[in-house]
């Protein structure tokens, strides 16, 4: 049996993976980043043992990247629920129950607090990717960082916030 050269199964099959992915994930830009961790998986892969179909090996790797990826969003969908605009509505424009806004302002105060307690890099992942609203891919570019690594940040962010603000998430 011949080894198989990741390059070469790139060349054969890179187009086909990419629209694997894209049908699998929904968009462009999370296909493109799990196209380049199934090829660094398969890379991984290749060096420990020989594959006797390599190419459906490399479909299977990137199903379950996809899966992962896909799992991790959904994650991340349940553990960031966005306050309405109308409950921030009534709270900033005072027509909020008293009692309710002086609990909206201790629930920030501690929101606040644990925020400014995270390390610096995963303060500034959480504040650009969660207050400013910016997708993760950006985050990453902002910060020069995968955007592995920018989840990585913020799913420790949200488990830090969580366990200082139980109830607010």
């Amino acid at each position: 049996m011949q080894p198989v050269s990741v390059d070469a199964l790139h060349r054969c099959q890179g187009v086909r993976i990419r629209r694997f992915l894209t049908r699998l994930l929904g968009n462009p830009a999370d296909a493109a980043d799990a196209h380049q961790e199934t090829y660094l998986l398969m890379l991984a892969a290749l060096s420990r043992t020989e594959i006797e179909q390599p190419s459906a090996f490399l479909f299977q790797i990137a199903g379950n990247v996809a899966r992962r990826m896909r799992n991790r969003r959904r994650l991340e969908g349940t553990i960031f629920q966005p306050v309405s605009d109308a409950d921030w509505a009534g709270i900033a424009d005072g027509t909020a129950l008293p009692e309710r806004q002086a609990m909206a302002r201790q629930d920030l105060r501690r929101l606040a607090t644990a925020i400014d307690e995270l390390p610096p890099r995963c303060r500034e992942a959480f504040l650009l990717a969660r207050i400013e609203g910016l997708p993760n891919g950006e985050v990453a570019a902002r910060l020069g960082v995968s955007r592995n690594m920018v989840e990585k940040h913020l799913i420790k962010a949200l488990l830090h916030c969580r366990r200082r603000c139980g109830d607010l998430f």
